[in-house]
């Protein structure tokens, strides 16, 4: 029974002044360590510079070309081979399925640094075709995740009938599967497009002075050329490409209702025919290649140099010296050291800001629609450029954090606590009715009945939120490369700079370090996975518990 005065028509209704009290963190948060930092750079960019000067010149000119048209060619090229596998994995139970899944989910989690150095470590040059396969590889998942649901849900009824009056299986796919997957093929291509567009880690790793994306030339002109009007310029003209990228993939899933978690339709069938077996075989066994192989490659070139088998490398890690009076300038031990610090630090960051921020949202519904936005907004802007902002808004009075070990924290916690409140919000909008209405009919006041129904739902999600924030912050290079400090560099920083070293011994440490990148990585993923199947099945249990049952009045 609802008491007098208070509206508890929704499961997670707070007054207003608790809403207010919750929401200013977040506000704070956004406005201070983001639109502060970009209305900075518009203004230094808009002042100090004519953009159409800055974009008149050639080398712009050849890099937004580079940029746009590698991108087309990476995003058709992994959707044309991504939908082989997105259809097996889709349809067919196989042996291994799962941790197919599993591979190439971790595979896109991955930081780009590491998928640079896999890469490399397979033995070819660098280039356009280095990059275009490390693109390839990279977002075979987003293919997968986001095809897979719809073509799961596609009747298996069309198909047959079609077949039985003489569709060929090709005839079949586009007269009839092709059509009802167009939403998710456009959604892949608009993030695969987003991915690679602001391609920085591949570029950087595979990239050559002629192969630049507009993010790499952001970070080379603020930090090498001195350019820094030139590279506030270009970091509008990718903000605006990336926001409408953004805004457009949104629209497209929103009114598709497109899901990324597999498994949502109809059950996958087991391959009945030989022509099926040798399709599963041939996509599962390809995809795991394309995925294993240059991981695999990349571990056996951290134990190798010319003489053959040796762990040199990774005895030598926390060795700065190459030889008597020459150091390396880096020192890879303590950038594993420094990278989980700086994850510890802004996943408590990101799990505070987008904890509160997630309640808010789920209580205040419209109202607070222009936090869900603002919140978002970083998903939309490149992390060069959220450094740049930062690095602008915060080197000079009133707040001059230059030398300062969490200036690097707060960049990654704004890259991060957007994902934190995707994940919360929805399981925070998902509690049954039943569940609070029943607090309050034992006596429960309101704040008391959202404390112990609403908070206690909030663990578990915030737990695989913590997973994907640490994951982000441990792979983060491009807002690291503008916001790290001598002392402080990250594994991926540090990885990029061996790669591109001479030397046997310097290339082995910068793959042992990538190894251990990639380790933690996955098994951060898989800690990641568990958590979000518990939490699914769970709320599929109290789903099935409260439907139908009337609450007591």
């Amino acid at each position: 029974m609802d008491r007098p005065g208070v509206a508890l028509s929704h499961p997670n209704r707070l007054p207003a002044w608790l809403i207010g009290v919750l929401a200013l963190a977040p506000v704070i948060f956004i406005a201070g360590l983001y639109l502060w930092p970009v209305i900075t750079l518009t203004g230094r960019g808009l002042s100090a510079a004519d953009p159409f000067a800055v974009l008149s010149r050639p080398r712009i000119h050849q890099v937004i070309w580079f940029s746009t048209w590698q991108a087309v060619v990476s995003t058709v090229a992994t959707l044309v081979i991504g939908l082989g596998p997105a259809h097996v994995i889709a349809r067919y139970q196989f042996p291994g399925r799962r941790l197919l899944i599993g591979v190439v989910t971790a595979t896109f989690v991955l930081p780009t640094v590491v998928m640079g150095a896999a890469i490399t470590a397979i033995g070819l040059p660098r280039g356009l075709t280095a990059i275009l396969i490390a693109h390839v590889v990279f977002n075979l998942a987003v293919v997968i995740r986001v095809t897979g649901p719809l073509w799961q849900q596609i009747p298996r009824d069309l198909s047959a009938a079609a077949a039985t009056l003489g569709a060929s299986p090709l005839r079949v796919f586009w007269h009839i599967s092709l059509p009802l997957l167009r939403p998710a093929l456009w959604a892949s291509a608009a993030i695969i497009f987003l991915l690679t567009f602001t391609s920085f880690g591949v570029i950087r790793v595979l990239g050559t002075p002629e192969r630049s994306t507009i993010e790499v030339e952001i970070w080379r002109r603020a930090t090498q050329l001195g350019d820094l009007p030139g590279a506030v310029v270009l970091s509008l003209l990718q903000l605006t490409v990336m926001l409408a990228l953004v805004t457009g993939s949104v629209i497209v899933q929103r009114r598709s209702g497109l899901s990324l978690r597999l498994d949502t339709g109809t059950a996958p069938d087991r391959p009945d025919t030989a022509r099926r077996r040798i399709l599963v075989a041939t996509m599962a066994g390809g995809t795991a290649l394309a995925v294993g192989v240059p991981l695999m490659a990349m571990v056996a070139r951290s134990m190798r140099n010319r003489d053959g088998f040796t762990l040199a490398a990774w005895r030598n890690l926390g060795v700065q010296e190459i030889r008597p009076g020459i150091t390396l300038g880096v020192d890879p031990l303590a950038s594993i050291l420094a990278s989980v610090q700086t994850a510890a630090w802004a996943t408590a960051i990101a799990l505070v800001i987008g904890g509160l921020a997630s309640v808010v949202i789920a209580a205040a519904t419209g109202r607070a629609t222009w936090l869900d936005l603002g919140l978002m907004l970083p998903l939309g802007t490149s992390a060069v450029t959220i450094g740049l902002g930062m690095v602008l808004t915060f080197s000079r009075w009133p707040v001059d954090w230059r030398n300062r070990w969490w200036l690097l924290v707060l960049g990654h916690a704004v890259v991060a606590v957007p994902f934190v409140v995707r994940t919360t919000v929805p399981i925070l909008r998902a509690i049954p009715q039943g569940l609070i209405d029943a607090a309050s009919t034992l006596g429960a006041t309101p704040n008391r009945a959202w404390w112990h129904v609403v908070v206690a739902q909030l663990w578990r999600p915030l737990g695989a939120s913590a997973g994907v924030v640490a994951a982000i912050s441990l792979g983060e290079f491009g807002a690291s490369s503008l916001l790290s400090r001598s002392g402080t560099q990250t594994m991926p920083l540090v990885i990029e700079s061996l790669l591109g070293r001479t030397g046997t011994l310097l290339q082995a440490q910068a793959f042992a370090l990538a190894t251990v990148l990639a380790g933690i990585t996955v098994v951060i993923v898989l800690i990641i996975d568990r958590v979000s199947q518990r939490s699914h099945r769970d709320g599929h249990h109290r789903s099935e518990e409260y439907s139908g049952r009337p609450v007591p009045q």
